[in-house]
């Protein structure tokens, strides 16, 4: 199959031809349909993330049709078509896995960073790990929901029932999870780059009741604020914005280092905290949501070839939407 392959960080994917992936048992061997970019895929890229299977497919993304099932599969059949999230695979022994938080299983493997991803024809998953598609997305669009959309909605989730919501960084993430907020009934306060005024229409045209610059405060204190950028300094930018009681969520694996700021601002019990990964609960949850709510993706297709194009329009911010790579 032709694949593109990552041999050492800090280096560009090489188009190769590789041997078809073989499923294990309780494995899928899927045709990939699509597969979305990340900014997870450029940290490691980057080296940001230092554990990577290499050479490595990259991708997590994952829009497939299922070939064949290996040894013992039997959740889905020839022909059903699933998604594979970053979520690999977990122990399923550990106290975090028998609590509900597989997340922060410390023998978690991930998709397109421990395993193989889908920046090629075929891939291999945990059947254990997929999500059936709803009928209602197409491939393409489906495809940024596998860790966009179910990221978002565990940081909005994990904000509480916040009636006010501030995001920070209007990218992927954000655009997803802006429309489930709407969806039930929330009110959007957007905040982008200074005199990003393309991202702030877009964001508008999406729901949100305003819409600025990062370094700004919003009209009035926010509930809660999710940060999608990977800038620590905007951790006490948010939590300015945020009342008291209020809650910041990061919502990124990956963020430059948080800047010393004042008690005060943390102060009248405010909350800052992260979010990790994801569960297979949150994929069932947000993709039955999103079908509900309408959910659409402002996505950008590339040719399997192009994979290196999309991660530099990601990196230099040229995206209107997600990079969605197509074999």
């Amino acid at each position: 199959m032709k694949a593109m392959l990552l041999d050492a960080p800090r280096q560009a994917l090489r188009l190769a031809e590789i041997p078809d992936p073989e499923p294990g048992p309780g494995q899928l061997l899927l045709r990939v349909r699509a597969c979305a970019l990340c900014r997870t895929d450029l940290h490691v890229v980057d080296g940001d993330l230092r554990e990577p299977k290499l050479p490595l497919v990259l991708g997590h993304e994952i829009v497939g049709v299922v070939e064949r099932a290996g040894e013992g599969g039997s959740l889905f059949a020839p022909g059903d078509r699933v998604g594979v999230p970053w979520l690999g695979v977990t122990c399923g022994r550990c106290r975090y896995c028998l609590e509900g938080a597989e997340n922060l299983c410390d023998e978690a493997r991930f998709t397109g960073y421990h395993r193989d991803g889908g920046f090629a024809e075929l891939a291999v998953a945990d059947e254990r790990f997929c999500f059936p598609i709803p009928a209602e997305l197409g491939d393409v669009e489906a495809a940024p929901l596998l860790c966009a959309g179910l990221i978002g909605h565990r940081t909005l989730r994990m904000a509480g029932d916040p009636q006010k919501v501030g995001i920070w960084g209007f990218g992927a993430a954000a655009h997803l999870v802006a429309q489930v907020a709407r969806y039930e009934g929330r009110e959007v306060y957007a905040f982008t780059r200074r005199g990003d005024s393309w991202a702030q229409e877009f964001a508008r045209s999406l729901g949100a009741v305003w819409a600025g610059g990062s370094d700004e405060l919003p009209p009035e204190p926010l509930d809660a604020a999710l940060v999608f950028a990977p800038i620590g300094a905007l951790v006490p930018a948010a939590l300015r914005s945020v009342r008291k009681g209020g809650v910041v969520v990061c919502g990124g694996i990956h963020m430059t280092d948080i800047p010393s700021f004042p008690y005060e601002l943390l102060w009248g019990e405010r909350v800052v905290r992260s979010v990790a990964n994801l569960t297979r609960r949150d994929g069932e949850e947000f993709l039955a949501v999103a079908a509900r709510a309408g959910v659409k993706s402002q996505v950008r297709a590339y040719p399997l070839e192009a994979a290196n194009e999309a991660l530099e329009d990601l990196r230099e911010g040229r995206l209107e939407g997600v990079a969605v790579v197509v074999p």
